[in-house]
């Protein structure tokens, strides 16, 4: 079902077709180091910075973190041992639907089940539920979970040369795709522990405005990822009967829709959702900027490397899409 990247020949002589294949291989992996390092110092400095705009965490809302860390270790050492043993890089992509479910719950049973630490909880069940039906439609989960649908990019990452010899995919693997990402997922649902801190505050006006914001930007990641399966599952049905692809789906990829108006509406929707998740902490007390801000500002640095990568694929693939990156935004539409 996957496609390979195909380098296409430049140049008239060996030599130029080198030159060419060097400073791409060079490029690719300056991108991919220049983002490696940003997320690494936003991950350091992120939380050491904003911890001195917050309260200290009191001893229920330590029991609660011990908690949340104990499963992060048994699931980042699960995500890389079933990584490594089933071939197969996706397995924390099964679960970025389902953890920030249980870490949600599980705060909110600390909170005795407070009004706003429920309200946040039903709002994460109703993003992954959605989310998880979505990755389910693509063949992500089998019985056997290590198994299932593996997410294209890992495929076309893992056959760039700097990732050769394998060693160096399975410390790619170890620190970004198994430990920095269930660490960013924690991070991101951490809003919930300073609204644990700020249990007594009741709702108010803001708390409101994050539901409904929230929830609309649900709606919206839905609208979006409907708008593309429906143009995926199309396209691909044509070319498995062997009919002649033809307007848009010669063209390969989708622009109407949500996606007239930016290239990753699923994915502004998706940062959007975590950034009104930490209003909430904003609304029960924490203040404007309190260090539970540190998983939403992360999420938006992840999916700047994330689309960037799955641009550069799709360029390679599709000739019109440079003209559609020009003309579109690539997040917020018309921006």
């Amino acid at each position: 079902m996957f496609e390979r990247l195909k380098v296409k020949k430049i140049g008239v002589c060996p030599y130029s077709h080198s030159t060419v294949l060097i400073k791409k291989i060079i490029f690719g992996s300056m991108k991919i180091i220049t983002t490696a390092i940003l997320l690494g110092i936003t991950l350091l400095a992120v939380p050491i910075l904003t911890w001195f705009f917050g309260t200290a965490l009191g001893p229920l809302e330590w029991r609660a973190m011990n908690t949340l860390t104990v499963m992060l270790v048994i699931v980042v050492a699960y995500c890389f041992i079933a990584g490594e043993l089933a071939r197969n890089n996706s397995q924390v992509d099964k679960l970025w639907s389902l953890l920030p479910i249980a870490y949600s719950w599980i705060v909110t049973g600390y909170g005795d089940y407070s009004p706003r630490l429920v309200l946040m909880s039903v709002l994460v069940t109703l993003w992954g539920v959605r989310l998880t039906m979505n990755f389910a439609m693509k063949g992500a989960y089998q019985w056997r979970f290590w198994a299932g649908e593996e997410d294209y990019r890992w495929v076309v990452l893992r056959q760039k040369p700097e990732f050769s010899p394998r060693w160096k995919w399975t410390l790619f693997n170890l620190f970004f795709i198994s430990g920095y990402q269930n660490i960013l997922i924690l991070l991101f649902t951490l809003p919930a522990i300073v609204v644990l801190q700020n249990n007594a505050t009741p709702i108010g006006v803001l708390d409101y405005i994050a539901a409904c914001l929230m929830f609309l930007f649900i709606v919206l990641e839905t609208m979006a990822d409907i708008q593309q399966w429906n143009f995926q599952s199309k396209k691909w049905a044509l070319i498995r009967s062997g009919q002649e692809l033809t307007g848009d789906y010669k063209k390969g990829f989708l622009d109407k829709g949500l996606w007239a108006v930016s290239r990753h509406p699923n994915y502004f929707a998706e940062q959007s959702i975590w950034v009104c998740f930490y209003l909430f902490s904003i609304a029960a007390g924490g203040g404007w900027f309190n260090w539970s801000i540190a998983g939403c500002l992360l999420l938006i640095v992840l999916f700047q490397g994330s689309s960037a990568f799955s641009e550069e694929i799709s360029a390679g693939k599709y000739p019109d899409y440079a003209a559609y990156q020009k003309k579109v935004a690539r997040f917020i539409p018309f921006i």
